[in-house]
């Protein structure tokens, strides 16, 4: 039952320089169903905009009867620090009849830009429905910047006896709270469950502490979304290094009910790591995720040499229904940069200008003003 690890293929998307690729988790909460009588089966599917139009770029797994639903699955999505990419997160009901979006209930709809998400690492905000109505459910998404921690669990043959078994990692939180970090497939009617690889950002797992608890909890799979708990274990980050290099770590799956109750009991099985493969990766994203920001700063030349304002010839035309070149790149750049600005007050420079009431020539000028609607 050995388990290979990462292949040089995965290796192989961190091989462009300028590729960042970043960990986007979903959560909602206090989601409505149109039927009062049952519980809605969520599904979030992820779109990104391109020229005008909006793509499916990937969907959540489908989570059973639930309201407020932590998801597993991670979106990975290619971070552009020079482009505005814009994100669709659309709530789906999806029924267990089927799982395609034409029958599906459409539960509300969130947009945002990635920008966004990486300057402020966890963004909330209401579900939209249609025609912009805001309801009282909200979603959340967090961003991580992608690193590799491969991982494979193995259990004896008494472990999970005819059983669909599924494992849980929660890492405890500062104020004592938990986090999904992640949730593995289910091992439908085996004895002898072997998860996938899975990788997960080591800042999702431990905000890079290698001694902060963790939490792993094993269910068996129910489809009424009741699942039965087989037993739970703690653990760390500095606990599963010790799967590097070939060895293996292994944990008691403790059920605290069966330990009061029978008097014989020692566990209800063993849950064994594999391998644990840790790839480090820099990029400018690691800045901002680190709380770097950027200080949008415009200079502008007003000295008589580009023109009378008047001229149409002119870079400082002013047209009296379309923006003119300067305001055209403060815009192209300032979107950009926006998003990674706290307070969102650019410095605006300008020389060469004749000021009111004197007109005097200014040899400099600073004005702060909010982008993009009372530039100078």
């Amino acid at each position: 039952m050995a388990f290979t690890g990462i292949t040089a293929n995965t290796l192989g998307l961190f091989s462009s320089p300028c590729l960042t690729k970043v960990e986007l988790r979903v959560a909602c909460k206090g989601i409505s169903d149109r039927d009062a009588l049952s519980k809605p089966d969520p599904c979030v599917v992820l779109k990104m905009q391109s020229h005008g139009q909006w793509f499916e770029v990937d969907r959540t797994e489908v989570i059973r009867s639930s309201i407020n639903p932590v998801f597993s699955k991670v979106f990975t999505v290619d971070f552009y620090f020079e482009e505005m990419q814009r994100l669709r997160f659309e709530l789906h009901d999806i029924s267990s009849s089927h799982n395609g979006l034409k029958e599906a209930d459409f539960l509300g709809a969130m947009e945002c830009t990635l920008g966004q998400i990486v300057s402020q690492r966890k963004l909330a905000k209401p579900l939209l429905k249609q025609g912009n109505a805001a309801g009282k459910s909200s979603i959340t998404v967090m961003d991580r910047k992608e690193k590799s921690l491969s991982s494979s669990f193995v259990s004896p043959q008494d472990f999970f006896s005819k059983s669909d078994p599924f494992l849980e990692i929660f890492r405890i939180n500062d104020d004592s709270s938990s986090s999904l970090v992640h949730r593995t497939e289910t091992v439908m009617n085996n004895l002898n469950p072997i998860w996938k690889t899975f990788k997960v950002s080591l800042n999702t797992l431990c905000s890079g502490d290698n001694d902060r608890e963790l939490k792993c909890i094993v269910w068996d799979w129910d489809s009424n979304g009741k699942h039965d708990f087989i037993g739970e274990f703690q653990t760390t980050f500095k606990e599963m290094r010790g799967a590097m290099d070939g060895r293996q770590v292994q944990w008691e799956c403790i059920n605290p009910k069966y330990q009061v109750k029978k008097k014989n009991y020692r566990n209800s099985g063993i849950v064994i790591l594999n391998q644990c493969k840790i790839i480090k990766m820099h990029s400018f994203l690691d800045y901002i995720m680190g709380g770097c920001q950027i200080q949008f700063t415009v200079a502008i030349d007003f000295t008589a040499s580009n023109g009378d304002p008047r001229n149409s010839c002119s870079l400082h035309y002013i047209h009296p229904y379309q923006p003119n070149e300067y305001l055209k790149a403060l815009v192209a750049v300032g979107e950009i940069c926006q998003d990674y600005d706290s307070d969102k007050m650019f410095p605006a420079f300008g020389f060469g200008a004749q000021i009111p009431p004197d007109f005097k020539v200014q040899v400099l000028h600073l004005q702060h003003c909010v982008y993009p609607y009372d530039v100078r």
